[in-house]
């Protein structure tokens, strides 16, 4: 009894950090555990199944996410850059004097 309790408690520790980088994973696990239930008593496939789908779907809004505030970043950068080159000139002047 000692070794299968001192297995489970190894087993937990190498999986529970695994578990904090499962973006979504939760959600999943519980629509695909009641989809699973409702279309034939399979709620843990179900489970298994909606937590890899929902966190497969999670990396790519992430990934899309990163993207686009590169993208932004970039084009803010490139803005900065091309009006720190050109000078003021009498003509571009907005005084209300």
């Amino acid at each position: 009894m000692r070794q299968i309790t001192a297995c489970l408690a190894i087993c937990l520790c190498t999986v529970l950090p695994a578990i904090g980088h499962a973006k979504g994973c939760l959600k999943g696990a519980a629509v695909g555990g009641v989809v699973g239930h409702v279309a034939g008593h399979h709620a843990v496939l179900g489970a298994a199944a909606g937590c890899v789908i929902e966190h497969h779907r999670e990396k790519v809004k992430d990934k899309a996410a990163r993207q686009n505030a590169e993208a932004q970043g970039s084009t803010a950068a490139n803005d900065a850059s091309h009006s720190a080159d050109r000078a003021p000139r009498n003509g571009d002047r907005n005084d209300s004097k």
